[in-house]
């Protein structure tokens, strides 16, 4: 019986031990901004993750960009940003997750939203920028990170292969291609070969 009760008290101690820490206020702005062009760094909004892990804006922003920092509990290390018309979009989207809908079930909730016009979509487009790379290149600590990936999402809402000319696939590394053409969720989709 000692042994038992020894065992379940080590693990109290051993758990918290394990728990995801967050990265500093500091590290989160420098890592999210990672992902943005030189000219909109400066005034973009940042949303991250506050010491107990719950979500929120780390700074206001004064342009069109809106920046989000590498998820904690995540696998590797991925940043992005946005233009700030498909905000809407992107926090229905969290919204739903944060319900627990699957991606199929947050899919249709978007699509007939976007359709009935309850859910605003980017008119023009609305460029997304997302910088990746392996666990093990990312330091939470300082926020260093080597060997990165940049990759370009346009969101083009109802745009189809016949209105943009772009084919359903790439056929060659950085071609641009449409992806879920004809929904809410179109986009362009720019991989640039990697290294």
């Amino acid at each position: 019986m000692k042994n038992c009760i020894a065992f379940f008290l080590s693990l109290f101690l051993i758990i918290p031990s394990f728990a995801q820490e967050i990265p500093t206020a500091a590290v989160q702005l420098k890592t999210a901004l990672m992902a943005a062009p030189d000219e909109k760094k400066e005034g973009a909004m940042v949303y991250g993750y506050s010491p107990k892990g719950e979500w929120m804006v780390l700074r206001k922003g004064t342009n069109d960009l809106v920046c989000i920092t590498d998820d904690p509990a995540g696998k590797g290390f991925s940043v992005s940003c946005y233009n700030s018309s498909a905000e809407p979009f992107m926090e229905r989207g969290r919204q739903l997750k944060k319900e627990g809908k699957t991606f199929q079930e947050i899919f249709d909730a978007r699509e007939a939203e976007g359709k009935s016009g309850k859910l605003k979509l980017p008119k023009n487009g609305a460029t997304l920028f997302v910088l990746t790379a392996d666990d093990g290149n990312y330091n939470p600590k300082t926020g260093d990170v080597q060997d990165t990936y940049l990759r370009y999402v346009v969101y083009i809402p109802w745009a189809t292969s016949e209105s943009t000319g772009l084919p359903i696939k790439a056929y060659s590394p950085g071609m641009p291609w449409i992806m879920d053409p004809g929904t809410h969720r179109a986009h362009i989709m720019i991989n640039p070969a990697k290294n």
